[in-house]
């Protein structure tokens, strides 16, 4: 997985629109927009402001290397605290019994 896809996800899973992940990290909106539809990778410094903000450091394993760590807070965007909020108001529309 490219890492423009990685971070799409990351954004996605933290429930943020384009323009909230980009204030919060100081980016402009075009390299973003660039970034997530696959026209150009992201640089050295935007990777870094991703695993240096605390709402993000978590997935910094998984983004650079597709690993998790959960003993050491290390996740991936589906195993973040949203991802699961968001499993659980969405319960299957199967009928039992």
């Amino acid at each position: 997985m490219k890492m423009s896809q990685k971070i799409k996800i990351i954004r996605n899973a933290e429930g943020l629109t384009q323009m909230e992940f980009c204030k919060l990290l100081n980016i402009p909106l075009s390299s973003l927009k660039n970034y997530e539809g696959q026209h150009s990778n992201p640089n050295l410094n935007a990777i870094m402001k991703i695993v240096q903000h605390p709402k993000f450091e978590k997935y910094t394993l998984w983004l650079m290397n597709n690993k998790t760590s959960p003993e050491s807070g290390q996740v991936s965007p589906d195993l973040s605290h949203y991802g699961q909020e968001k499993t659980a108001l969405n319960p299957l529309k199967k009928k039992t019994g």
